[in-house]
């Protein structure tokens, strides 16, 4: 049986779009379900991040890292007997399996797989470490960290309830996050504006050919003026 079949099932591997709400992103995820074998979803509402967090767990708490680290081996009567046996890589790649298989549940014919998600900054401190996680879980992982004048940001929709200083408390931390991200993963990540392709959609074109694929200008301009539907119902 070939291991993790629905993770390994997109010839071309993972895209992700790394954001936060009212930045743009229903529209790059348009875009990218345009091209021929994408299926980029939606919002699972942080589903993944919660995966992460089993994961963490086997890789960051103190007393599992000693056992591994002192190589003993423990016995039946010791509270910790068989951790040093946990296979975390693999647990990693098993999460993200069953994430594929349920949540994404890409069609046949998938080229590139991967979703969108608004809720990343909720992850607060282990943000580095969950971007970190789908970059290693996930096969030829990519990721499209996409970002808007927070200003902007505070002004729109839901944001507006809240004062604006307050959502740049909130928000600043991700941005510099995903950063930090893109400057460990360069070669798997590019970073988008939302005003700069919202005055000129060519301003899209690094990301296609991030991506290896084929730009055209004219088109992505027409799907740009397509109405969105921003409903959950």
């Amino acid at each position: 049986m070939v291991p993790h079949p629905h993770l390994n099932a997109p010839a071309g591997g993972y895209v992700f779009v790394v954001t936060y709400g009212r930045s743009g992103s229903t529209v790059l995820q348009m875009l990218l379900n345009a091209i021929p074998g994408y299926c980029i979803r939606g919002e699972n509402g942080n589903t993944l991040y919660h995966l992460f967090r089993a994961w963490h767990v086997l890789e960051t708490t103190d007393s599992i890292r000693r056992l591994r680290r002192n190589g003993k081996r423990t016995a039946p009567h010791q509270p910790w007997y068989g951790i040093e046996d946990a296979a975390a890589a693999d647990y990693a790649r098993d999460l993200a399996d069953a994430f594929v298989r349920d949540v994404l549940r890409l069609p046949q014919g998938t080229r590139v797989g991967g979703f969108k998600e608004i809720r990343f900054h909720q992850a607060g401190a282990h943000l580095g470490a969950y971007l970190d996680f789908m970059a290693m879980a996930f096969p030829g992982a990519r990721f499209v960290i996409n970002t808007r004048n927070l200003a902007s940001v505070a002004r729109s929709s839901w944001w507006a309830r809240q004062p604006p200083d307050k959502v740049a408390e909130m928000l600043r931390p991700a941005e510099q996050a995903f950063a930090a991200f893109a400057q460990r993963h360069p070669a798997r990540t590019i970073a988008l504006r939302y005003e700069d392709y919202a005055a000129a959609p060519e301003a899209l074109a690094p990301l296609y050919a991030f991506l290896g694929e084929r730009f055209d200008g004219e088109a992505v301009a027409r799907l740009m003026e397509r109405r969105l539907d921003h409903s959950t119902g």
